[in-house]
C-alpha cells in the first residue's frame, strides 16, 4: 500500500500546509504535522506543498495473502435504543444463520449499551452462539469513539471473518470508522448477501446512480464489513433450545472517552413511518402535480395505509422526504403496494422489491416496475384509482375491477 511521509524539518508554516488537503486529512499538532486516515491519496499536498515535506512512497512489494483459516464466524453489530433492539438487529442475526450455515460458521454478537443486561437473552433466543456486552453508562447515549472501541474489541477478541451492521444512521458512523481502524473493506447498503464456502462474501448493491448491480468480494482481506438497511432481509425465527454463551467484556476508562458531549435528548416523537406501513399506496410522476395528491391520500386512507412516492416527487417539494421509496430513500416491505404513475427504476425498485404484493398502475405497458409488479394494470391512473375508491367505499372485492 502506497503512504504519504510527512517531513516536518522541510514545514514552515504548518496552518499553510493543513489548508492544502481538501478532505482535512493534515493535521497540525504539538508534534508537528501529521497525515491522518481520512488521506484519500489524491496527492495534492506532494504537488503543491512545500519542496521535500511530503513524499509518497510506493509499496511494490506483493500482497501478502491472508490466512482465512484465522478468521471464523460472521458477527452481527446490535444496535440497542431506551431498553429495545433495533428490528435491522434481528434481520441481520437471521442472515447471518443463512450465511453461517452454508460456510460453517458460528453466529457472534455485540451489544454495547446501558443496563442492556436483560436484553441479551433475547438475542440468544434468535440462535445467536455467543454474545459480546459491553454495559457500561458510558455507553447510555451513541457516542462514535466509545462505541467504535468497543465493537473493534469484540472483532478482536472474536476474530470473524464478517461484520454485518445495521444500515441506520448510527451504523453508517459505526461501520466505516471500525473498519478504517482495521484496515479493511466496507460495502455499504447492501441488497442481498451470500456467502462462499471459504468464507469469502458476496455484496450485492448497486452502483453508478442504480444503473448497475455491483457484485464485491472481498478474497484478502478480514473481516468483511457490510451495512444492511433495514426490511432487506427477513426477521430471525427463534430457536428452540438457545444455548449460546454470554461473554461481558469491559474497556479501558481511556477507550471511552469521547469528544462528544451529549447535553439533551429530544425524542423523535410518535409517529407511523412507511417502514412499518403494511398497506401502502406509492406516487411518482405520472400524477402530474402535487394537487392530484387527495386522491391517492384518500385511497391509502381507505385502506389504512400511507402515502409514499419516488425520488422525483421529493425533488419536487412536492412530498416530505421521510416518505420517499428507494437507495436515497427508506425500504419498506408491506403486504402490498400499490404504485400509481411510477416508472420503476432500479433505484426505486431496490427499496421495495420485498413486498408481498405489489399492483402497478401505469399507463406504459413496458415499464420497468412491470416486470416486478405482480399484478400490472395498464391505465390511466386517474381512471382507475377513482373506481378502486368508489369500489372499497361500496366494500366490493378489489379483484372484481378491471
Amino acid at each position: 500500500m502506497s503512504t504519504i511521509i510527512v517531513h516536518n524539518e522541510f514545514i514552515q508554516d504548518t496552518e499553510s500546509a493543513a489548508k492544502l488537503c481538501p478532505f482535512g486529512a493534515i493535521k497540525t499538532t504539538a508534534e508537528g504535522v501529521l497525515i491522518d486516515s481520512s488521506c484519500r491519496m489524491c496527492l495534492l499536498c506532494v504537488k503543491k506543498g512545500p519542496k521535500g515535506a511530503f513524499e509518497l512512497l510506493q509499496d511494490d512489494e506483493p500482497q501478502k495473502k491472508i490466512n482465512k483459516s484465522e478468521y471464523d464466524g460472521i458477527l452481527v453489530s446490535v444496535e440497542c435504543h431506551q431498553g429495545h433492539i433495533h428490528p435491522v438487529s434481528i434481520e441481520l442475526i437471521g442472515k447471518a444463520r443463512e450465511l453461517a450455515s452454508i460456510s460453517n460458521q458460528k453466529v457472534f454478537a455485540c451489544a454495547a449499551g446501558a443496563t442492556i443486561t436483560s436484553l441479551i437473552p433475547e438475542l440468544l433466543a434468535y440462535g445467536v452462539d455467543t454474545v459480546c456486552v459491553y454495559d457500561d453508562p458510558e455507553f447510555t447515549y451513541f457516542r462514535v469513539e466509545p462505541h467504535t472501541a468497543a465493537l473493534e474489541d469484540a472483532i478482536g477478541y472474536l476474530t470473524p471473518s464478517v461484520v454485518l451492521v445495521g444500515g441506520t444512521p448510527i451504523g453508517r458512523t459505526l461501520a466505516p470508522r471500525t473498519a478504517a481502524r482495521l484496515r479493511t473493506g466496507l460495502t455499504a447498503d447492501c441488497t442481498s448477501l451470500d456467502i462462499q464456502p471459504n468464507t469469502d462474501l458476496d455484496q450485492i448493491r448497486p452502483a453508478f446512480g442504480g444503473n448497475i448491480m455491483a457484485h464485491i468480494r472481498t478474497m484478502n482481506h478480514r473481516p468483511q464489513f457490510a451495512t444492511v438497511r433495514y426490511k432487506i432481509f427477513d426477521m430471525a425465527q427463534k430457536v428452540d433450545h438457545p444455548s449460546g454463551t454470554i461473554i461481558y467484556r469491559s474497556l479501558d476508562k481511556r477507550a471511552l472517552e469521547s469528544r462528544i458531549e451529549v447535553l439533551d435528548v429530544q425524542p423523535k416523537g410518535v409517529g407511523t413511518y412507511i417502514e412499518e406501513a403494511e398497506v401502502i399506496v406509492a406516487v411518482g410522476k405520472g400524477i402530474q402535480n402535487d394537487t392530484n395528491l387527495g386522491l391517492f391520500n384518500e385511497l391509502a386512507d381507505l385502506l389504512g395505509g400511507q402515502v409514499a412516492c419516488s425520488r422525483p416527487l421529493v425533488e419536487n417539494g412536492w412530498v416530505e422526504s421521510r416518505r420517499q421509496i428507494g437507495l436515497s430513500g427508506r425500504t419498506v416491505r408491506p403486504k402490498l403496494i400499490i404504485t400509481c404513475g411510477i416508472s420503476g427504476s432500479v433505484q426505486f425498485a431496490a427499496g421495495m422489491r420485498g413486498s408481498q404484493k405489489i399492483i402497478a398502475i401505469n399507463i406504459d405497458e413496458h415499464a420497468p416496475i412491470m416486470k416486478i409488479a405482480h399484478v400490472g394494470i395498464v391505465a390511466d391512473v386517474f381512471e382507475i384509482v377513482p373506481r378502486l375508491i368508489e369500489q372499497i367505499r361500496q366494500h366490493k372485492p378489489l379483484g372484481d375491477i378491471a
